[in-house]
């Protein structure tokens, strides 16, 4: 959980991989503001190639490019929206939204943090570092990440899914990380910006059943259209 809160059980993971190429969409349309050209946005660059490692078909991202830039039919105007409070058990978390209606999503979020508590702008975001978050995949055998950190430039870094490692670099060296990392034996899986919990709370420390109610608070919000990151302040 930690940095970034993913959907547990089958159920939850199905519904997530559905809302992948939606939430990429997005992120596409709105990195596109600032040209459609990825060799020369580096926000586009990353997004883009995140997009090609799942396999998005390429009229999706043709289209996606088109609405951004305002050259299709279709333009869209996302705005990003984050929205910050505590899930159950004073769990800090931070909800990161793209939207193009706020007065839409703003009173559905309400609802959503019911369970919880929805702070005010700033309440909970002094808890957290704003970072470059870099997932790789080791792309040989005995690739080293500290070796790789310290060589590509990361600030810090911990174990991920599946053997993965997740890099955390200063936001405006995102870039120039994730384009080192795999002259150091890493295969870069997706890199973004996003927020890093100063202070998790141990898993530990609470009970099952109010485990159980952060996470089932965790997957609402996550399962929300709207929402396109949840960062989370539990360790492990």
């Amino acid at each position: 959980m930690g940095a970034q809160w993913k959907a547990k059980g089958k159920d939850l993971v199905a519904n997530a991989k559905g809302k992948m190429f939606t939430k990429l969409v997005k992120e596409i349309t709105v990195a596109a503001r600032s040209g459609a050209d990825p060799a020369t946005n580096a926000r586009l660059r990353l997004v883009v190639e995140q997009a090609r490692k799942v396999s998005m078909p390429k009229d999706t991202l043709e289209r996606a490019l088109k609405k951004g830039s305002g050259t299709g039919d279709d333009a869209t105007n996302y705005e990003r929206v984050m929205y910050e409070g505590f899930a159950p058990h004073q769990v800090a978390v931070m909800v990161e939204c793209l939207t193009d209606n706020v007065k839409r999503t703003a009173p559905e979020m309400r609802v959503l943090f019911r369970k919880g508590q929805l702070g005010t702008s700033g309440s909970v975001a002094w808890d957290f570092d704003h970072v470059g978050m870099i997932e790789a995949s080791p792309a040989q055998p005995g690739a080293d990440a500290d070796t790789a950190a310290i060589e590509a430039g990361a600030q810090d870094l911990e174990a991920a899914e599946e053997g993965n490692t997740l890099f955390y670099t200063d936001p405006a060296e995102l870039d120039i990380v994730s384009r080192a990392l795999p002259a150091h034996g890493f295969t870069v899986v997706s890199a973004k910006l996003g927020y890093k919990p100063k202070n998790p709370v141990d898993p530990t420390s609470l009970s099952a059943e109010a485990l159980e109610e952060v996470e089932a608070f965790l997957a609402a919000i996550d399962g929300h259209d709207d929402v396109q990151e949840v960062y989370v302040a539990l360790a492990g």
